[in-house]
């Protein structure tokens, strides 16, 4: 068995990069800087399901991607107030984490994201600037 996402991230999301463990999507939603996280685990549907080191590996990269979140909140001029982290599986099993960047005057503040319609398409250019943001984690703090 190899390795793939579900069909369902492929609607909603795009492929960002690949991190030691997880695979990195940005949600397609300007509305929210969001990433989700999908470790590369096959048959992969809950936590425990991960080795004990893919486990920390998954905290660590969590922490990876809320520095990422804030770095796109930043970008778009809208800073991060909370990140909001959640491995729901609720619509799609296999095991991944989203990390989403909320502010006191968004859209839906203070109920979740998880769901709800009105999700806003990035423009093209827009989509490419949030993938270089992304991708560059310099000054990230999390151990690789």
């Amino acid at each position: 068995m190899s390795f793939a996402v579900d069909p369902a991230f492929e609607a909603g999301s795009v492929f960002a990069l690949d991190w030691p463990l997880c695979q990195v999507r940005l949600q397609d939603d300007a509305r929210f800087p969001w990433l989700i996280l999908i470790p590369r685990v096959d048959g992969a549907v809950e936590v425990s399901d991960l080795s004990p080191a893919d486990r920390v590996r998954l905290i660590e990269e969590t922490v990876r991607a809320g520095e990422a979140v804030r770095r796109l909140g930043e970008a778009a001029g809208r800073p991060v107030d909370k990140l909001n982290i959640a491995a729901l599986g609720n619509v799609t099993a296999q095991l991944h984490v989203h990390v989403v960047g909320r502010r006191r005057d968004d859209g839906l503040w203070p109920d979740p994201v998880w769901g709800r319609p009105g999700a806003m398409r990035r423009p093209v250019d827009a989509l490419q600037g949030a993938l270089s943001t992304i991708a560059d984690d310099r000054g990230s703090t999390v151990i690789r």
